[in-house]
């Protein structure tokens, strides 16, 4: 397969049922927008919420973080029926994300617990699939795409639904789940395939490998494809190919001021990235620029604080404006 424009520099389980496409409600007209997220809402357990859940998955916080930020945002999005009345739509809306609803007979479903150990998640839930047939046609003529599956509904016919000329990040940590309901979730092997090879950036946390992965160098088998390894407060590691050769990072991470929830983190961390990639595409010589890396680990910071204090879309200006000394 041939590399995307976008890498050489150019412009930027078990399936019951076919999920049905439904009429999308938008915060803008129906016109392509910068940037599509695509993926499944999950309804994440959530005993303090009147409905004992909250509506998460990586296709909701990457939507949220880039419609913050201001930016021109479509979000295909698979939910069931309970998520398809969920009121986190609304606030997409507000934001300016323009939504694209996919009706799922099922959608997954997660209790994500919390251990002096880590996280521990269990599935209630499994999801029908998202295929490209889905994506509306004036959006084939979007510059970015974020491939952002939370349990498995993004299959590899997506490496060839997507336009050559698109910048295309990948979270891979939806695509190495086991899910049989009532039962931790389980890993599966990363394996590289056609979607592997067509993301230029990519991300997946050191918890999503436990289950084995090839070296990281089989993960970028083209000139102009990136991948972050993250591991929560301790940062990230990026890697990159450039003329054939490997080049690494160390990102350091912003440490949060007020702890909280790190649920969604990485997905704010690789929306943030993708957009500022996108944005500043043209402006450095030499590969990844810096400044993209560092507003991402800012973005996925400020999602832990905003769910205790103000609204991130405020805290990041304030962040960038004036950074308390810790973070100097």
């Amino acid at each position: 397969m041939a590399p995307s424009a976008a890498s050489t520099g150019a412009r930027p389980a078990d399936l019951r049922t076919s999920p049905r496409p439904v009429a999308s409600r938008a915060g803008r007209a129906m016109t392509a927008p910068d940037f599509v997220v695509v993926g499944a809402a999950s309804r994440d357990l959530d005993p303090t919420d009147p409905r004992g859940w909250r509506l998460g998955g990586g296709v909701t916080y990457s939507s949220r973080l880039l419609g913050q930020l201001g930016l021109s945002v479509g979000a295909l999005i698979g939910l069931d029926a309970a998520a398809a009345q969920a009121h986190e739509l609304d606030g997409l809306r507000a934001l300016g994300v323009t939504t694209e609803e996919v009706a799922l007979d099922r959608g997954p479903v997660f209790d994500n617990q919390q251990t002096p150990w880590g996280r521990v998640q269990i599935a209630h839930g499994r999801s029908d699939p998202l295929t490209p047939k889905a994506l509306p046609a004036a959006w084939h003529d979007s510059r970015a795409f974020l491939l952002n599956p939370v349990a498995g509904e993004i299959g590899e016919a997506w490496a060839e639904g997507l336009p050559a000329n698109a910048l295309v990040g990948l979270g891979y940590q939806g695509l190495l789940r086991v899910l049989s309901p009532g039962r931790v979730v389980g890993s599966r092997p990363l394996v590289p395939g056609p979607l592997s090879l067509r993301a230029d950036l990519a991300a997946l946390s050191n918890e999503d490998v436990r289950a084995g992965a090839p070296p990281l160098r089989r993960l970028l088998r083209r000139d102009g494809q990136r991948l972050v390894v993250t591991e929560g407060a301790r940062g990230a590691m990026h890697m990159e190919r450039r003329a054939g050769r490997f080049h690494l990072r160390y990102v350091p991470a912003v440490r949060a001021r007020v702890g909280g929830d790190a649920t969604g983190a990485g997905d704010t961390f690789l929306a943030a990235w993708l957009a500022a990639t996108l944005l500043l595409q043209g402006t450095s010589t030499g590969g990844t620029d810096p400044r993209s890396l560092a507003l991402a680990a800012l973005c996925a910071s400020l999602l832990v604080e905003a769910r205790t204090i103000e609204p991130a879309e405020l805290l990041v200006r304030s962040r960038l404006l004036k950074p308390p000394d810790s973070q100097r």
